[in-house]
């Protein structure tokens, strides 16, 4: 007969099964462990970026961002208030110098302008008269001045005959007093009437000048309503390429409105931006690189906007091949500021790693180990990065993203 199982004997094997389940998992375990960590320590030198530190210049630069946009640029404004009654051209169309764009509604602005000039030819019409005006007043002055001249010479004679007769015996005193009184008066007369027709002159000459002034600027203004009338022609200044035009027909504009944009497509400049931190790094005349994909151009800076915005300092780049065929309008580019130049420091070249100056932990070619060590690196350029210590020149370094092994500080390094 079979022996009955004691429940002792059921709880030393149950005990015996887990101790021994959980023995296999935790070889199982280290196991996995030990593989897992011995793949890891291994890199394959294929899939790296190894660049041998060298000495050499460096063309010390800050990064900023651009975006490509035309050299010239023209934006059209409604000079009036009015409405939009026709196109003539469509966005992407090429227009050369006088062509028309767009029509204006100009019945209001022609009323007006017509009847601006018939209030300057009434003005025209009233100079004229007082002109005419004044030269007969001045006429009969001057006839009343040849009269008192003449009265005043017959005066003279009479006066000269009683004075005469007086000698003689044959006049008498009282009678020659008399003659003289008149004689005087006539002069006193004659010199009041003579002062009167210079004040008359003058005030005349004033006149003139006054309302040639006032018919000048009301002529000015038709000359500026004249232009204005000219401007609502919507003409393109230019020859260019149409790149935005007001197309809703019927809508209103007002006064500076933008109708209308003409932009030169075969020449262009970049507009940057940079943190305000480093505006008293860059300055008008400073050299740039601009990188778009494989492409570089050179430039300067040729205007700095001096406001800073959201910490943002904005600038203009002026290229030296501004008609690069690889520029387009919108582009997004990379630019880089040149500042200084350092001669004969040591070099490793520019990656992802970099991320400004200061410490940091790179792997280092030693024998067939990755061997991580503390680099101390500072000024840069797109290309290079100067390294102030913990490199030797000739020294193998990795330059690409090694964050996955951030936690180890040796690596074998397969060929």
């Amino acid at each position: 007969m079979d022996r009955a199982i004691t429940k002792e004997e059921l709880k030393k094997e149950r005990y015996k099964s887990i101790i021994k389940w959980s023995v296999a998992s935790i070889a199982s375990m280290i196991a996995i462990t030990t593989v897992f960590s011995f793949i890891q320590e291994s890199v394959s030198e294929k899939h790296l970026i190894i660049y041998t530190t060298d000495r050499g210049n460096l063309d010390v630069s800050i990064s900023a961002s651009g975006k490509i946009v035309p050299a010239f640029e023209e934006v059209i404004n409604s000079p009036i208030n009015s409405r939009i009654l026709e196109t003539y051209m469509n966005g992407g169309d090429s227009v050369d110098i006088g062509t028309p764009i767009l029509k204006l509604d100009l019945q209001t602005v022609e009323t007006e302008y017509n009847k601006l000039l018939d209030e300057e030819q009434m003005k025209l019409l009233q100079l004229e008269q007082l002109r005419i005006t004044n030269n007969n007043k001045l006429s009969e002055m001057e006839m009343k001045l040849k009269i008192s001249h003449m009265e005043l010479n017959r005066k003279e004679v009479e006066l000269r005959n009683e004075q005469y007769l007086d000698s003689l015996g044959a006049g008498t005193t009282d009678k020659v007093r008399q003659v003289e009184l008149s004689y005087n008066v006539s002069v006193l007369q004659l010199r009041e009437d003579e002062q009167k027709y210079e004040n008359e002159q003058a005030m005349a000459m004033a006149d003139i000048k006054l309302k040639g002034l006032e018919l000048a600027i009301f002529s000015k203004s038709i000359a500026e309503m004249r232009r204005t009338l000219e401007d609502a022609r919507i003409l393109s200044p230019r020859k260019a390429i149409l790149t935005y035009i007001n197309n809703e027909i019927g809508s209103q504009v007002s006064t500076g409105t933008r109708v209308a944009v003409v932009s030169d497509l075969s020449h262009f400049k970049i507009e940057g931006e940079i943190a305000d931190s480093y505006g008293d790094r860059i300055a008008a005349g400073s050299r740039v690189l601009v990188r778009m994909g494989s492409e570089r151009l050179n430039g300067i800076i040729s205007e700095i906007i001096p406001l800073s915005r959201n910490g943002v300092i904005k600038f203009i780049v002026q290229l030296e091949e501004n008609g690069h065929p690889r520029l387009r309008s919108g582009l997004k580019t990379d630019i880089y500021v040149m500042t200084s130049i350092k001669d004969d420091v040591v070099r490793i070249a520019n990656n992802s790693y970099y991320k400004g100056a200061g410490d940091y932990e790179l792997f280092v070619v030693e024998d067939d180990k990755l061997v991580k060590r503390k680099v101390y690196l500072g000024d840069s350029n797109f290309e290079m990065v100067e390294v102030l210590s913990g490199l030797e020149v000739g020294d193998r370094v990795v330059i690409s993203d090694m964050s996955s092994y951030s936690n180890k500080t040796k690596l074998n390094l397969d060929k």
